[in-house]
């Protein structure tokens, strides 16, 4: 039997080279599925995306969806895409086994907690919202800090820039006064150990999935890890995020960084959504 991708809509183009295509998948001719194709509107049109996959009930646990994905992957290689990215739930047991067959490594996690009271931050430290004078450098740094996490994804030092400066501009664009935005200083004594960055995120299209508060940032200054603070910051996300109403709290970890991972882990964090990569050689 031969699978193959039959287009169902035309190619769509944008200004800054990005593609996007739906088909579906046959076997001998006849539907099975279907798939949507697109280059990555963050990373660029260097980097592919399956937004979509699906093979009908009946034809399940039959290698239809390897076939396809495999299929998917010269298409958009036929685009000069070097890298196809995808985001699977946790859930989707069959997926991400299917994912890690065809060679994908995980890039990153969304992960998630349920709310209910505040929690008490431990003796000596104490929380302050960061001021006008703090920002400039605090920003300046957390970008850079940025930068150098998406060039684990495989992007260009260029490409990385690019997109942090995107990506800064759409969630601070307004600095401190950005709505919905909470920015935190921990100090320990007299001592500013670490920052926090927030935002609430109630009535947005994914907050039930990803969290009605969500964690950008938390950073412990390096002199002063190992000491519990980064602990204490997450607990201080919790506060603010109960004090705003929210219900949940989510937050985004990068693959590989294993102690971030054990300290969600500890703290209640749950994985929802897993964010894969492939080279596509």
């Amino acid at each position: 039997m031969t699978t193959t991708l039959r287009p169902t809509t035309p190619e769509r183009h944008t200004d800054d080279g990005g593609r996007a295509r739906s088909y579906e998948v046959c076997v001998n001719s006849r539907p099975v599925g279907s798939v949507r194709l697109t280059t990555d509107a963050r990373m660029g049109p260097s980097v592919g995306r399956i937004e979509h996959l699906h093979i009908d009930t009946a034809d399940r646990h039959r290698g239809r969806g390897t076939v396809a994905a495999l299929a998917a992957e010269e298409v958009l290689r036929g685009w000069r895409c070097t890298r196809l990215v995808v985001s699977v739930p946790a859930q989707a047991a069959t997926a991400l086994g299917l994912a890690a067959a065809l060679g994908y490594r995980e890039r990153g996690r969304n992960m998630v907690k349920p709310l209910a009271e505040p929690p008490e931050l431990p003796p000596g430290s104490a929380i302050r919202a960061m001021g006008e004078t703090d920002y400039p450098a605090w920003h300046a740094h957390e970008q850079a800090r940025y930068v150098v996490s998406v060039l684990k994804s495989g992007l260009t030092r260029e490409q990385a820039q690019t997109k942090a400066d995107t990506d800064y501009a759409r969630l601070l664009p307004h600095g401190l006064a950005t709505p919905g935005t909470v920015l935190r200083v921990l100090a320990h004594g007299d001592t500013d150990v670490g920052t926090l960055w927030i935002a609430l995120r109630a009535g947005e299209p994914d907050a039930q999935e990803r969290g009605e508060a969500f964690v950008y940032s938390v950073e412990v200054a390096e002199e002063h890890r190992g000491r519990g603070h980064g602990r204490t910051l997450m607990l201080a996300a919790e506060r603010d995020s109960v004090a705003a109403g929210a219900r949940t709290l989510g937050l985004h970890v990068f693959g590989g960084n294993t102690p971030a991972l054990r300290l969600y882990e500890s703290l209640g964090y749950e994985a929802v959504e897993y964010h894969l990569i492939k080279e596509l050689l």
